[in-house]
């Protein structure tokens, strides 16, 4: 009987053990998540999983061109992937040529799908906070990002990490590499 509680208690330890441990990777250090449309299109794909890494902004802040995720506010349980275009602190612009403006200068890159036709709310220059980003999916004509009033700037305590692996479907699984 003795043999039989130990190894029950034993079992249960080790249960518990692995529970306790599965909470902080999910919660500290990594999370599984879908992406859903093609706003990041050709870099991310519809019904693409990925892991995402939410540790590494503990340590550092998010630069220019990381795919990060963030809860869209107005719904629960709904989670937006874009690409980080404007840091805290810069004016971000878009013209009608569909150029990006940091700071009045035009931002070298080549993340866009194709050229943007709706500045949307950055046709007038935004100023980001202290703590605010301006987010953009790579499918421009296609995404609901910060140029998008129900959007808007992300703020840094709202972000909960970056896109880091891919996997699946299997033909692209691999690490994300958020700077060509």
């Amino acid at each position: 009987m003795k043999k039989v509680l130990r190894e029950i208690l034993s079992t249960s330890l080790y249960l518990l053990v692995v529970l306790c441990l599965t909470y902080l990777v999910i919660h500290f250090v990594g999370q599984r998540t879908q992406v859903s449309g093609s706003s990041m299109e050709p870099k991310l794909s519809h019904e693409d999983n990925l892991i995402v890494d939410k540790i590494t902004y503990q340590f550092k802040d998010p630069e220019r061109f990381d795919i990060i995720v963030f809860p869209f506010l107005y719904e629960e349980n709904t989670y937006y992937i874009k690409r980080i275009i404007g840091l805290p602190g810069e004016t971000v612009y878009i013209d009608r040529d569909g150029n990006i403006y940091i700071d009045d200068e035009i931002l070298q890159e080549g993340y866009g799908k194709e050229i943007i036709k709706e500045p949307g709310r950055a046709f007038e220059p935004i100023t980001l906070g202290d703590d605010e980003y301006f987010v953009m999916g790579d499918n421009r004509n296609n995404s609901s990002d910060s140029r998008d009033p129900s959007v808007g700037n992300v703020k840094r305590e709202n972000i909960i990490g970056r896109a880091w692996l891919r996997i699946w479907p299997f033909d692209k699984i691999g690490f994300i590499k958020h700077r060509t």
